[in-house]
């Protein structure tokens, strides 16, 4: 059901809507004013402390929540284990929804069954659950036709294929699309470096890896000097300084070593190693997913969220040609890349805008 403002007897209402991307470990926001996203935030809200944190957020977020404007809604926040089950979670996040935004002027992104009122987002939780990539996906689909939209946020990359203008996809839960290959379970910030890896070359031998949790992937990127230190918002996986310094200590023991056991050139190598696993992992699912272009071999590679160097590597590994997000989307060019880090909120946005005209 779409939402529009009551314009009758009165000049047009300043188009304006804040889009939302309720997620499991961040909060991101993004304004659009006038068809132009203006302003956007990605704030770290751990979810599996609790709704709190999310509220918290947004109560801190108040200065820019005083234009008013429509809201629209997307998540992936219900798949935290604070709830026991997705519709648990989904229903809660409404619920804070509702509470904190109200029902006039507030719409949810339902993925497959578009933007929807609150009252009827009830009835469409499996919709709901998880719908952001589609919602990015989408827009960048309409935009620029055919490629493949990639979004690699700090723990998951999303891979899905565009063609004439629409997005093209095998599976629709995260379950489905685990096995498709269209979402890969690695991120660019939080993710174990055990789950990137068993074996990692250390002077030439394969050395088993400790099965813990000692280091990240934003160690990776920070010893590589890949890393926005904007963008690694919770602590070190040991609560130690995240410096390059500390990203290497970390990185040692996950090999049974000191930081001084090797040279740093010789650290520098095996976190390179790690990136090279990790973009193999995205490779394999993106080859699969273009297999769904069919002969568009020339069509871009759409990047989006802070995995963008990763995702850069790709494109020129695919032989395409790579398209930041944040260009493709009508943005400020001072709101650019915070958009293309909170891609999703800046998609509902621009695509909330025709119904709050």
């Amino acid at each position: 059901m779409k939402a529009r403002k009551e314009t009758e007897g009165k000049s047009p209402a300043t188009s304006f809507v804040t889009g939302w991307d309720i997620g499991g470990a961040h909060l991101k926001m993004a304004q659009c004013r006038n068809g132009e996203i203006v302003m956007a935030r990605t704030i770290m809200t751990p979810m599996w402390l609790g709704t709190d944190r999310v509220k918290e957020a947004l109560k801190n977020l108040a200065d820019l929540r005083t234009e008013g404007g429509g809201n629209v809604f997307t998540m992936t926040g219900e798949l935290s284990d604070a709830f026991p089950s997705r519709d648990v979670g989904v229903a809660t996040l409404l619920d804070l929804i509702e509470e904190e935004f109200g029902e006039e002027e507030t719409l949810i992104y339902a993925g497959r069954s578009g933007l929807v009122d609150l009252a009827s987002a009830r009835q469409l939780g499996g919709d709901i659950a998880s719908a952001n990539w589609h919602a990015t996906a989408s827009l960048s689909a309409k935009l620029a036709g055919n490629g493949l939209f990639i979004d690699m946020g700090s723990t998951t990359t999303d891979i899905l294929a565009m063609r004439d203008g629409a997005v093209i996809h095998q599976g629709y839960s995260d379950a489905e699309r685990l096995l498709t290959g269209e979402l890969v379970y690695t991120g660019f910030a939080r993710s174990a470096l055990i789950g990137i890896a068993s074996l990692v070359p250390v002077r030439g031998r394969m050395t088993p890896l400790m099965n813990e949790y000692f280091a990240n992937t934003a160690d990776l990127s920070r010893v590589l000097g890949t890393l926005d230190e904007a963008d690694d918002q919770y602590k070190a996986a040991d609560h130690g300084p995240k410096t390059f310094a500390g990203s290497i200590e970390r990185l040692a023991r996950m090999v049974g070593r000191d930081s001084g056991d090797l040279r740093k050139e010789e650290w520098i190598d095996i976190a390179r190693w790690f990136s090279e696993h990790q973009l193999r992992m995205i490779h394999d699912g993106a080859f699969r997913v273009a297999a769904l272009l069919s002969s568009n071999a020339g069509a871009p590679v759409v990047g989006a969220g802070i995995g963008r160097p990763q995702i850069k590597r790709l494109a020129e590994r695919l032989e395409r040609p790579y398209v930041d997000f944040g260009s493709l989307i009508p943005a400020s060019n001072e709101a650019r890349d915070a958009a293309s880090k909170a891609a999703p909120a800046a998609a509902v946005a621009l695509l909330g805008l025709e119904h709050f005209s």
